[in-house]
């Protein structure tokens, strides 16, 4: 890992890890890196920041340069949940109902989208 800076567990097993040179990686259970989401889906993060796993074991990742959120499903393209209203996007929360906490650290706010 190049600059690990946050951390989620996927719901089958493994874990998801943010970097601070611009990528987001997937491990399995053993620890064994299963892909790049860069390499994945071809998206180019500026600097990918807080990052969570929705029940589905869709990964949302908060981008602080960009000032967005993706969700990037187990098949499919990318999707943009969030391009407007957040400043600089860190960590982030998965509810259960459906629920994503963003925390902006410039507006020293969590904000909550459903």
């Amino acid at each position: 890992l190049q600059g690990p800076r946050y951390i989620s567990p996927v719901p089958s097993g493994g874990f998801v890890v943010s970097e601070e040179c611009g990528d987001v990686k997937v491990f399995m259970t053993s620890h064994k890196l299963l892909c790049s989401l860069s390499s994945k889906y071809g998206h180019q993060f500026g600097n990918p920041a807080g990052i969570c796993v929705d029940k589905d074991g869709s990964i949302l990742v908060a981008d602080e340069q960009h000032r967005t959120v993706h969700l990037f499903p187990e098949h499919g393209a990318p999707v943009c949940l969030v391009s407007t209203g957040l400043r600089r996007p860190a960590g982030m929360a998965c509810s259960s109902s459906g629920h994503l906490f963003v925390a902006d650290t410039v507006e020293n706010c969590v904000k909550v989208f459903k």
